[in-house]
């Protein structure tokens, strides 16, 4: 069961999210990417980390850009900072952790 349910407004990231995401190589590259960027914020947290996390992060954004290079389309992050959020809730997704349930959304919604 989702630990969270998100609201219309958050949903309706969610699936703007997945809609600027359709090329198989760049879920691929989202796929691997998100982790890294991720994985490097705590790696990051100490000083011996610190060269660590800045490869993963420096790793991650390029599978990141590599990846909408394939789409064609921008990253979301671009005109709304809070992909860069929807974007780890969308890897949980991907990868079968049930973190987030979303409500339904018209295509017309905000």
């Amino acid at each position: 069961m989702p630990m969270l349910k998100l609201n219309r407004e958050w949903s309706a990231l969610m699936q703007r999210y997945g809609a600027d995401h359709q090329h198989p190589t760049n879920q691929l590259c989202h796929t691997i990417g998100i982790p890294l960027i991720a994985a490097s914020v705590p790696v990051g947290l100490s000083i011996v980390g610190l060269p660590l996390a800045a490869a993963m992060f420096g790793v991650g954004w390029t599978f990141q850009f590599v990846g909408h290079a394939f789409e064609g389309k921008k990253p979301s992050f671009v005109s709304d900072k809070r992909q860069l959020l929807v974007g780890l809730l969308w890897w949980t997704k991907k990868v079968g952790i049930d973190l987030v349930a979303t409500e339904p959304v018209a295509a017309n919604d905000p």
